[in-house]
C-alpha cells in the first residue's frame, strides 16, 4: 500500500511530530551543513585491513543500539548516517557507523571487495564494537548485509529496518542486464564499469558478481523472530521498490510492514523520508526497551522535549 501521509502515532509510543520536526529542522540547518565532529576508530577485519568506524554509546544499558550498515559505494558521513546519529545522541541511543573495504575512510581497493568481505566486515563491528540488542538500519546494498548479518548473530537483534533494500542485487539486477559487450569485458578484464547518476561509474567485477551468487537470501525462507521495517521509495529507478516486497515475502517475521513512499526516490534523503525512518526507528526502539522491562522511559521523554 501507498504511503500519502505519514503515520506519527504506532504501538506503544506516540510519537510527537513537531519534537521530530525540531531534531529536523535542527539537523538541515546545521548539523549536516558542518564537518563531520565525531571521533573516527579503526578496528582489524578478518580480512587483515582496518575498518574505519564511529561510535556513539547508549547514554544508558538499557537503551537499545543501532548499527547502519551503508550502500553500495556510499560512506558513513551521508546524510541518512548522520540523520541518524543526530537522532541518537538526542534519544540516548547508542549508534554505530562505519565504511567497509573500499568505502570511505577506510580506503582499499574497491574492486577487491564482495559481499563476503563486506559482510565480516559488518560482523566485525557488530562483535567487536557494539553492545546489548541492536536495531539494524540497512541502505540499498545494506539492506542485503542487514539481512545476512541478523541470520549469523539473531541473539544480537531488536529490529530491522531496510531503506530501499537491495538485496540479492547482484543476481537480480546486473546480471539479467549484461549485454554480450559486457559479458565480453567481465570475460577479459575482470571488471566492466556501470554508468552511475552519484559520479564516476560503478566498477563491477567478476569477483562481485560469483561472490554474490553464494551470498542469496531471497531464494528461500528465513525465521526473522524480531519486528522488520521495509522502507522504498516507489519512484526508485535504481532498485525496483519489488526488491523490498521479495524480501518480505522471505522474511518470516511477527511484525512486518512495508511502506512504500509515494514518490520517492532511491536515495530516500528529503524532508519527509527522513521523518518516516526517524519516526519507524522511534517505534522500534520503543518496543525494544518495552521487550527489555523499561517501558516508554527515555525515548518518549526525548522525543516530547526541545
Amino acid at each position: 500500500m501507498v504511503n500519502d501521509s505519514n503515520p506519527y502515532t504506532s504501538g506503544s509510543l506516540r510519537v510527537d511530530p513537531e519534537g521530530i520536526g525540531r531534531l529536523l529542522a535542527d539537523f538541515v540547518a546545521r548539523d549536516q551543513c558542518l564537518p563531520d565532529s565525531a571521533t573516527a576508530y579503526e578496528v582489524n577485519s578478518a580480512y587483515g585491513h582496518r575498518v574505519a568506524y564511529r561510535h556513539r554509546p547508549a547514554a544508558a544499558a538499557n537503551l537499545p543500539g543501532i548499527l547502519f550498515i551503508g550502500g553500495f559505494r556510499s560512506a558513513m558521513v551521508g546524510i541518512k548516517a548522520r540523520w541518524l546519529d543526530h537522532l541518537a545522541q538526542a534519544w540516548g541511543c547508542g549508534y554505530t557507523r562505519f565504511d567497509p573495504l573500499g568505502h570511505g575512510e577506510t580506503g582499499g581497493g574497491f574492486e577487491k571487495g564482495d559481499i563476503t568481505t563486506w559482510l565480516s566486515d559488518t560482523l566485525t563491528i557488530l562483535d567487536k564494537v557494539t553492545q546489548g540488542p541492536l536495531i539494524l538500519i540497512g541502505s540499498s546494498m545494506g539492506g542485503w548485509l542487514m539481512t545476512l548479518a541478523a541470520l549469523a548473530r539473531p541473539d544480537r537483534l531488536a529490529g530491522l529496518i531496510g531503506i530501499a533494500a537491495a538485496p540479492d542485487f547482484t543476481a537480480r539486477l546486473i546480471e539479467p542486464r549484461l549485454t554480450p559487450a559486457l559479458r565480453a569485458a567481465l570475460d577479459r578484464d575482470g571488471v566492466f564499469f556501470r554508468a552511475s547518476a552519484y559520479g564516476d561509474p560503478d566498477p563491477i567485477t567478476a569477483r562481485l558478481l560469483a561472490d554474490g551468487c553464494k551470498n542469496l537470501v531471497l531464494d528461500r525462507e528465513h525465521s526473522m523472530p524480531v519486528p522488520v521495517r521495509l522502507l522504498h521509495g516507489t519512484e526508485d529507478t535504481d532498485v525496483p521498490y519489488d526488491c523490498s516486497l521479495a524480501l518480505a515475502q522471505s522474511l518470516k517475521s511477527p511484525d512486518l510492514r512495508v511502506t512504500l513512499l509515494k514518490g520517492g526516490d532511491h536515495r530516500l534523503s528529503h524532508s519527509r523520508d527522513l521523518t518516516v525512518l526517524a519516526q519507524t526507528l522511534a517505534e522500534l526502539a520503543s518496543e525494544s526497551l518495552k521487550n527489555s522491562g523499561n517501558f516508554r522511559g527515555e525515548i518518549t521523554a526525548s522525543l516530547t522535549s526541545d
